[in-house]
């Protein structure tokens, strides 16, 4: 299975906004996990950027869980790159 890097961006005043949202975000995330598909997330300590890495058959599907998730559908990340990744080790 292909592997993939997401770099994203949070908008501004993250944690305020992001409450309403969290739950839903967080179980989705959790979902993904026990799938198989995301092998982790989080946000970089400045609550700037997100970066995840997914296992998927290929980038579309990657693409259709990032902007199914309630972060990207209410604004909190602002923009994302996924990037094909190759694991060297």
């Amino acid at each position: 299975m292909a592997k993939y890097v997401l770099w994203g961006e949070y908008c501004e005043d993250v944690l305020e906004k992001r409450a309403p949202y969290r739950q839903a975000h967080l179980d989705g995330l959790a979902a993904q996990k026990a799938a198989g598909t995301l092998v982790t997330i989080g946000p970089t300590q400045d609550l700037k950027l997100v970066f995840g890495i997914y296992e998927a058959e290929n980038e579309a599907i990657v693409r259709e869980l990032v902007e199914g998730d309630p972060y990207w559908q209410n604004g909190i990340w602002t923009n994302y790159e996924i990037h094909p990744w190759i694991q060297a080790l």
